[in-house]
């Protein structure tokens, strides 16, 4: 969608706020894997050992063996599959697809890898833009994880088990038809497993907490048992069980962690009970940006954030201001929580209060993106709250933003999130998680950058790694700085591994070489945050 020149927002604008921002139970350190037997005149059991496309193509006739041919395609794969992935910067076309459709087709599958040594890539939605994070190219075999895509409801309503391969969407319209939510992504297409594993944002995150933090179980045990858990093949194919009383270092590593330590393949998630909440959107042009974010930054600090119940989605565009009030429990008039902007006067009131559910939010949000491919990017910086800064770098992103959309074309978002320190307190309370997510108020700056051409991505990433850059050196300057940086906003040269402090990143690495002592994950792994590449 282009916004330069917009006269008015719509809605759809207007949502963009929302949406901008084995086998064994035990673990065990053999080394050997057990990779299926296979019939004679199929390929080797032992990978070719100069040849790594020779490699790929052994190993992908080796998994068409023992998966079967309706879960393994050969090369030429399907274009469309391999366009799954959100940006385009991320589209590469692998040696082979796998689309496992149990745990124990995960554990195959990575045996295959490790004897053939061959690179992969694990996809569960394709949101990340970072380039390799969920593809490879013909050097490599794409794990898919989207037939892994369970919904089931506990019989008392209080956990959801997910696979990996389920979206947001519809695990947010599965909930909320039986008046129930969980903590988990505010984008319909974004994939239940990396969201998880990086952290995840949610309406409700004030409240409870990080997604990772609502994770009961990351179960790992075999298939067939009923305990809930989470689900996880380590690298030797073991199928293991990851919660608050089983594996607990693992639990801890895989809330923020990353793609460290093994394959999820399964999450149980508790749920709450919110059947209706309220929701006010509104435009505003942008020469109100002094105003919009002065209310922003009253709401954070004059007592509106410390209603937990109430957040602000604010995305500020080239041309235009949105703004969504969101309060996770139906209400007759505005919250007194929203008091900062009763006094701004919006350009459009793109959604007059009404009560309604995460699953009518989500929508509307959907609708505010285009299906047309193009490429993507983000990127992530932290501080403490302070109206000056905000204000200062909007002028400075602003400037740069619209001198690279009149070259490129290329559209640009300036958002802020504010983080309470409920969400850090939330993350102790449930057993800890591996993020040191700073324990007080403060804020998360984030952009997402749209564009079309290969081209021009240095000139149209240049704007947010500027202005970055900027709100770094004066955050550093006023006393406001905050090393933390959010994986899942995270642009492909940060590093939020390393913003988890010095402590929690050699406890990292410790429990990646215990449940992964041959570091497959490190080193066949074709991308994402791995701990192989932050410095030590």
């Amino acid at each position: 969608m282009n916004l330069h020149g917009l006269k008015a927002c719509t809605l759809t604008c207007l949502l963009l706020s929302n949406a901008a921002v084995a086998r064994s139970e035990s673990v065990t350190t053999d080394l050997d894997v057990q990779v299926p037997s296979l019939p004679k005149g199929s390929a080797s059991s032992k990978a070719p050992r100069n040849n790594a496309d020779a490699s790929v193509e052994a190993a992908c006739k080796a998994a068409r063996v023992a998966l079967g041919p309706d879960f393994v395609e050969l090369s030429p794969v399907n274009q469309t599959v391999v366009h799954e992935n959100w940006s385009q910067a991320c589209t590469s076309t692998p040696g082979c697809i796998i689309q496992p459709a149990d745990a124990n087709a995960v554990s195959t599958s990575l045996g295959l890898f490790a004897t053939y040594r061959v690179k992969f890539a694990v996809r569960s939605g394709g949101h990340s833009p970072n380039p390799g994070a969920s593809s490879v190219d013909d050097t490599g075999i794409l794990l898919d994880m989207q037939r892994l895509n369970q919904i089931q409801l506990s019989q008392d309503g209080s956990v959801v088990s997910l696979g990996p391969g389920a979206r947001w969407g519809e695990v947010t319209n599965f909930l909320a038809a039986k008046g129930l939510a969980a903590v988990g992504g505010r984008v319909n297409s974004i994939g239940v497993g990396g969201l998880l594993v990086g952290g995840g944002m949610h309406f409700t995150s004030g409240e409870y907490g990080t997604g990772a933090d609502n994770v009961k179980n990351f179960e790992l045990t075999p298939e067939g048992t009923t305990r809930r858990a989470m689900q996880i093949v380590l690298s030797n194919g073991s199928i293991v069980n990851a919660s608050a009383n089983t594996h607990e270092d693992l639990f801890w590593a895989l809330k923020g962690g990353g793609p460290n330590f093994g394959v999820v393949t399964r999450y149980d998630v508790y749920t709450t009970e919110i059947p209706a909440i309220w929701i006010q959107a509104s435009v505003y042009q942008i020469n109100q940006s002094d105003m919009v974010l002065d209310a922003f930054y009253e709401w954070q600090t004059g007592g509106g954030a410390r209603d937990l119940k109430s957040t602000v989605s604010l995305y500020l565009s080239i041309d235009t201001i949105a703004v969504t009030l969101v309060y996770t429990e139906p209400s007759l008039r505005t919250p007194a929580a929203f008091a900062p902007f009763e006094n701004l006067h919006p350009l459009q009131v793109a959604l007059p209060a009404t009560n309604s559910t995460f699953g009518f939010l989500q929508q509307l949000q959907d609708s505010a993106f285009s299906s047309a491919p193009r490429r993507h990017d983000y990127r992530t910086a932290t501080s403490r709250m302070d109206a000056q800064l905000y204000k200062d770098t909007f002028r400075f992103w602003h400037q740069r933003a619209v001198r690279v959309h009149e070259e490129t074309g290329a559209n640009q978002s300036y958002t802020l999130e504010h983080v309470s320190a409920n969400i850090a307190e939330q993350g102790v309370l449930k057993g800890g998680n591996a993020m040191n997510i700073p324990a007080e108020d403060h804020t998360w700056w984030e952009t997402l950058v749209d564009w079309d051409n290969a081209r021009d991505d240095e000139t149209v990433r240049s704007v947010a790694v500027e202005t970055t850059a900027e709100w770094d050196a004066l955050a550093k300057a006023r006393g406001l700085h905050l090393p933390f940086l959010y994986m899942n906003h995270a642009a492909r040269d940060q590093d939020p591994l390393a913003s988890y402090g010095p402590e929690n990143l050699a406890r990292l690495r410790d429990v990646a070489r215990k449940y992964d002592p041959v570091q497959m994950f490190q080193t066949l792994q074709n991308g994402g945050f791995l701990l192989s590449r932050t410095p030590a």
